[in-house]
């Protein structure tokens, strides 16, 4: 939710927790894909887990046909150097500023200055 509120205020962001892995929330995902243009699917996994069996149930339901963009973040497969969860997850681009980054991509959004960041706060 930091990395959304990070991107223009976190407006035309939804936030959604799939809450478990199996049975996958089919229901959430067409509703989701319905609604939205842009999916982004954060995992704390290595990849081919959880966003893998989203991907594949959106494709076996016909929503990656049209102009759906989905991107995939999960941890690299590689072994990460020993840190700090934190440290780890911000190596992974799996913290704020790697979720934050990934949704000024997808969505055409530029990144605040810090200038114009310390000026918004005063």
């Amino acid at each position: 939710m930091a990395a959304a509120d990070e991107v223009d205020g976190g407006d035309g962001f939804t936030i959604a927790d799939a809450r478990f892995a199996k049975p996958l929330d089919t229901d959430l995902l067409d509703s989701l894909a319905a609604s939205h243009d842009r999916l982004v699917i954060v995992e704390e996994n290595s990849p081919g887990g959880f966003s893998a069996h989203v991907l594949q149930y959106l494709a076996n339901a016909g929503h990656l046909d049209g102009s759906l963009a989905v991107r995939c973040l999960s941890l690299p497969d590689a072994m990460l150097d020993h840190d700090s969860q934190s440290g780890q997850l911000a190596l992974a681009g799996l913290d704020k500023a790697g979720i934050a980054a990934t949704l000024r991509d997808l969505t055409g959004t530029a990144a605040a200055s810090p200038k114009a960041e310390s000026q918004s706060k005063s």
